[in-house]
């Protein structure tokens, strides 16, 4: 992290390969830690989908409620992450302590707040949704679970933030890429029961101990591997990381970090709520076409994870490149490292999308064993993975705006792009087309957003010299 944070305080003139080798560099190990994350959410799903559609279907019915939680704190955390790489690039490391002290503290009453009213609304949420039965029963278990462990998944989450914005991507990869370890174990031993069923539709527990606990059992496993992990970033932030941890010194208040906070955080909050908010009502679109095709939705959405997450790892790299070289004063090179960023993530996600477009009959074989929705499944991903190189655009793009601080003018955007293009086209495709309609408006839309979010980067005033 040091190193990084020297280079970009240097005077030395980079060339585009030695942008490309320190960009792959930091964005390596967040890809590979996003890669471990999909798995196990692709292991979380195949043995969910163990138990049958309904249960699959039960996930997929509160999981936009449950990005929606997690996306409001992580816009807050980001208010605080972005001012920790643009304190280190601008060498005011008595600051970034200041930052990450606040952070926590902030981060977890809010956190807190917004658990206390999941866990309110989560016998009711189900059924707003559309669900019915079974279904919100199930659905409402696995909400209730991950709303009561919010406040601690926040805080797994914020120490990797802070540590990649340091530079230091190896640890929070590392650490994740073991929580995907401990997840698989835990959800073993949660999710099934001590024996098989009768019919032996799904396996039993390993070494005859499980719960027993379904899809209450799937969200408990892996709150847990999220408390494990965060246990662990947080040793290595108080302990490990000089330019981080604030035991030796006193960190009064101070209001302008807040404030900065806000500024940053309110509106990516605001852009969280408005994407998840829209895919709440997509979830409502969906939910009428039956339980077949929530399930399919699910898995789909589950199975395209693997093409976008390479996308997530270098938008982190972008976020802390270009603000750091912000930071230090130097933007020119932050938009040279932004621009650098963007076109590997295009590019990554694009080859990611045409592997998928062939493998996908496979992948919906192992998440599920039902045939109807594997048929359905596989249709509707094909349709959206041509988005992908315009999707990963997006992707980065926010990253690189966000490490400059620009978040106001893109949530507006993300807004527009979600709910004026997406939404719309899907309530009028989803009649005659059902799923396969929703899944083509997906596949426009987030053409439509990768090309406002490449035209809004090139001429952000954030990355003007003056």
């Amino acid at each position: 992290m040091i190193e990084l944070t020297s280079i970009i305080q240097s005077d030395r003139v980079l060339s585009r390969g030695e942008m490309a080798k320190i960009s792959l560099r930091l964005s390596g190990p967040a890809i590979l830690a996003q890669i471990s994350s999909i798995a196990m959410q692709y292991i979380d799903a195949a043995m969910v989908g163990q138990l049958g559609a309904t249960s699959s279907a039960s996930i997929g019915l509160v999981s936009a409620a449950v990005w929606m939680m997690g996306g409001v704190t992580n816009a807050f955390s980001y208010g605080f992450s972005v001012q920790v790489a643009q304190g280190l690039g601008a060498g005011e490391e008595k600051r970034v302590r200041k930052v990450v002290h606040q952070g926590v503290f902030s981060l977890l009453i809010l956190s807190l707040l917004i658990g206390i009213f999941g866990v309110l609304i989560a016998g009711r949420l189900p059924y707003w949704l559309g669900g019915s039965g079974e279904m919100a029963r199930e659905a409402k278990g696995y909400f209730l679970t991950y709303a009561s462990f919010l406040p601690l998944v926040q805080m797994m989450y914020f120490g990797g933030a802070v540590l990649q914005a340091s530079g230091d991507m190896k640890t929070p990869s590392i650490l994740e890429s073991l929580m995907c370890l401990e997840d698989v174990i835990l959800n073993a031993l949660l999710i099934f029961p001590a024996g098989a069923n009768a019919d032996r539709s799904f396996v039993p527990a390993p070494l005859g101990i499980g719960a027993g606990l379904g899809v209450t059992g799937a969200a408990l496993g892996t709150c847990l591997a999220y408390l494990i992990t965060a246990f662990a970033m947080w040793y290595c932030i108080l302990f490990r990381s000089d330019p981080l941890h604030w035991r030796k010194e006193k960190k009064p208040f101070e209001k302008s970090i807040l404030t900065r906070a806000l500024q940053i955080g309110s509106p990516m909050a605001f852009e969280e709520v408005a994407l998840t908010g829209a895919q709440l009502v997509s979830t409502m679109i969906v939910a009428p076409l039956g339980t077949v095709a929530v399930s399919a939705h699910s898995f789909a959405i589950t199975a395209e994870s693997i093409c976008y997450m390479p996308g997530y790892g270098l938008e982190g790299a972008a976020s802390t490149l270009v603000g750091q070289a912000y930071g230090a004063g130097k933007k020119k090179l932050a938009r040279s490292f932004g621009w650098m960023t963007i076109l590997l993530g295009m590019g990554i996600m694009a080859g990611a999308g045409g592997a998928m477009y062939f493998l996908c009959p496979w992948v919906f074989r192992f998440l599920t064993p039902v045939k109807a929705v594997q048929k359905l499944g596989v249709r509707v991903l094909r349709i959206e993975l041509m988005a992908e190189a315009l999707f990963g655009a997006s992707i980065v793009s926010a990253g690189a705006l966000r490490g400059a601080g620009d978040t106001f003018v893109p949530a507006l955007m993300s807004l527009f792009s979600m709910w004026g293009v997406r939404l719309t086209l899907a309530s009028i495709l989803s009649k005659s087309l059902g799923l396969r309609g929703v899944w083509t408006a997906m596949a426009i839309e987030l053409s439509f957003r990768g090309v406002i979010f490449l035209i809004r980067f090139a001429r952000s005033k954030y990355l003007k010299d003056n």
